[in-house]
């Protein structure tokens, strides 16, 4: 899940993200769908989300896309259909949003946290091999701010052990690793459709991606409360499935999506121009292979600033720049994770990195003018 920054009461200038951009392309495709679904009264697993099934399927270049009520439930999903439960670990960046571990505790199973690459902050496939263990039952890469890990890169003894690896896509719809789509990495993977998303709904949804038939049966299964057959529960499940009208607007918006792509990596090149050079910045990198799709431009403010990062994001925030954080604390030293025993200092990259990202308004739709505002405020946010 991805955090979509509010904007503030007084007017601004420049919004982390404008969802209206988006939708005015969309509304009235959005709306005739809606009609439809309602003149026909498909509420619950209407033709619409089998179709969007298919397409997103298709666009992913995996068998089966299962939708279902959210990113989260995704995760778990997918983790359950591989098997993972109590007593089973879960190794997991430490730089992630925390449904990615929330996910693996809802199992019953324990959060395992490797570090991450200083460059690029994906999942660090050498700090892996750290963390694993004779308990560790899968390992959970995140393809963090729009660009796939580097799952080729993962400890061969991982396939050795049976260890399996589900691929959180949450961030990533339509980029590729050395030609190959997010969504098609691992055993099984997840993603989200939060609004915010390069594919985002109009409210929460989801969905799971596999290649493997008996797994997208027994997601199918665990988001119908078990059952394939009304009244007979082959297994405890829970009720977890992608709503008929989120469906109208994802399928809307698919149609869409690598145009919107094309426009978030031509907004990232122009970042990258007029950002070059500034003392005391760190401009994000894109790992050999991959094909960005800017779900989020991160900077970082480096120790070499005269100010921190929460000063130059205060400064930007009272110039009507709506920048934001993704995410101010590493995952392992949430409170709300405190039992697992971490402390300040165990992934050093995460934490370093935490302290010093931030977040600059990147959707389909900004203009040069508003880019060039942002980077002339940054310029002058990171100033004595």
């Amino acid at each position: 899940m991805t955090t979509v920054e509010r904007r503030p009461d007084a007017a601004v200038g420049v919004p982390f993200v404008d969802l209206r951009v988006q939708h005015s392309e969309v509304a009235a495709e959005v709306l005739d769908g809606f009609a439809e679904v309602l003149g026909a009264g498909d509420f619950i697993g209407g033709g619409a989300v089998s179709a969007f099934e298919e397409e997103y399927a298709a666009f992913a270049g995996v068998r089966h896309c299962i939708g279902v009520g959210n990113g989260t439930d995704a995760l778990e999903m997918g983790l359950r259909a591989l098997g993972v439960g109590h007593g089973d670990e879960v190794v997991v960046p430490a730089a992630t949003f925390i449904a990615t571990a929330e996910a693996v505790l809802r199992t019953g199973a324990r959060p395992v946290f490797a570090d991450v690459d200083d460059d690029t902050l994906l999942l660090d496939p050498s700090d892996v091999e750290r963390v694993v263990t004779d308990r560790t039952r899968a390992v959970v890469p995140v393809d963090l701010h729009g660009q796939v890990a580097p799952f080729e890169s993962l400890p061969e003894s991982l396939s050795d052990s049976g260890i399996a690896v589900l691929e959180d896509g949450a961030q990533s719809q339509g980029a590729t690793r050395h030609g190959q789509r997010a969504g098609s990495f691992g055993r099984i993977a997840a993603t989200s459709f939060y609004p915010g998303k390069n594919l985002g709904a109009y409210g929460d949804a989801g969905a799971v991606l596999t290649d493997d038939d008996g797994l997208a049966e027994q997601v199918r299964l665990l988001g119908a409360h078990g059952s394939a057959v009304k009244y007979v529960h082959t297994t405890v499940g829970f009720n977890s499935r992608l709503d008929t009208l989120q469906a109208v607007v994802l399928r809307a918006k698919l149609r869409r999506l690598p145009g919107w792509n094309v426009l978030r990596r031509e907004a990232a090149a122009r970042y990258d121009s007029l950002l070059d050079g500034i003392p005391g910045l760190r401009l994000p990198v894109t790992a050999a292979g991959n094909e960005h799709v800017w779900h989020l431009y991160v900077v970082r403010v480096t120790e070499a600033a005269p100010v921190d990062r929460d000063e130059v994001l205060r400064r930007l925030q009272s110039e009507g720049i709506g920048a934001g954080v993704h995410y101010p604390v590493p995952v392992h030293l949430t409170p709300a994770l405190s039992r697992l025993g971490h402390r300040p200092g165990d992934l050093p990259v995460s934490e370093r990195a935490a302290t010093q990202m931030l977040s600059l308004p990147m959707f389909p739709g900004i203009t040069e003018e508003q880019q060039a505002r942002v980077a002339e405020g940054l310029s002058a946010a990171l100033g004595p």
